[in-house]
């Protein structure tokens, strides 16, 4: 059974490709947690410029409860690679890699923009 097509959200910034990994430990054959670029945007949003959930969900043009699942899911990501030692892997999504970097007065790039509204 295949669940409902994912809303577009929106990203604020371009994370390129970032990959963290336990210093002093080969990468090679180590487990990888993937993280993505939505995830991290709510990461961002919410603990890192502190805002309040539903300014993060407005910002990203999703709803509050999926802002709620995603930060869930994210965090446990997070928290999943620090405690056992896993390299942190983030997607960089294709359509912002193709898009020109977004700065502070730049809209936000749409991250899934086929599957918008």
């Amino acid at each position: 059974m295949l669940g409902r097509r994912r809303r577009a959200r929106w990203i604020g910034f371009d994370p390129g490709f970032l990959c963290f990994k336990p210093c002093g430990r080969s990468g090679r054959g180590m487990d990888s947690v993937v993280l993505r670029v939505d995830e991290l945007e709510a990461l961002r949003l919410a603990d890192l410029e502190g805002l309040y959930q539903e300014d993060c969900a407005r910002r990203m043009g999703i709803s509050r409860t999926t802002l709620s699942r995603t930060l869930t899911q994210a965090r446990r990501k997070v928290t999943d690679a620090l405690i056992n030692g896993k390299r942190l892997v983030v997607t960089p999504a294709q359509e912002i890699a193709e898009a020109p970097v977004v700065g502070q007065d730049a809209d936000p790039v749409s991250l899934y923009p086929e599957k918008s509204r």
